[in-house]
């Protein structure tokens, strides 16, 4: 083959390996179903992540999230949970909260991060949020949250 006709050639596949790299790197957030909770006169547009597969992937790849928006994780019955930030690119709060609805425990967790944030006793689920949403609420600890799913 001679130069003239390697040319083109060469930079067709030296654009199709760049767009195929970065395609395959890009990861799209997945979206789960919206649920609405409440606590006191706070709504929350929750999503629910309630397979083993939708707990893993979170809130993974998002690059923001609304106001009063979160995910709500449940499990199958109260457990020791933990949560981490693999993948994660916004900073969140994590309340992990008990089968009676009431909160137990809030942590913050910094994005991209493999640090354990884990619930202090048994829970059923853990709400996501921005990060310092429950402080500037005013929920804590014993707060409420209704309209979980079961």
């Amino acid at each position: 083959m001679n130069k003239s006709s390697s040319t083109p050639l060469r930079l067709a596949l030296a654009i199709s390996l760049s767009f195929a790299c970065c395609t395959a790197s890009a990861q799209q957030p997945t979206r789960f179903p919206v649920i609405s909770l409440t606590t006191g006169m706070h709504i929350i547009r929750a999503e629910v992540a309630a397979h083993e597969t939708e707990r893993q992937q979170g809130l993974m790849f998002r690059e923001k999230m609304g106001t009063n928006e979160g995910m709500v994780f449940l499990f199958e019955a109260p457990a020791g949970v933990c949560m981490w930030m693999k993948n994660t690119l916004i900073p969140l709060s994590v309340a992990f909260i008990d089968e009676d609805s009431k909160i137990v425990n809030i942590e913050d967790m910094q994005p991209q991060t493999t640090d354990s944030h884990c619930a202090k006793k048994p829970v059923k689920y853990a709400l996501e949020m921005n990060q310092g949403w429950f402080r500037k609420k005013n929920v804590k600890p014993g707060s409420t949250i209704e309209g979980l799913p079961h």
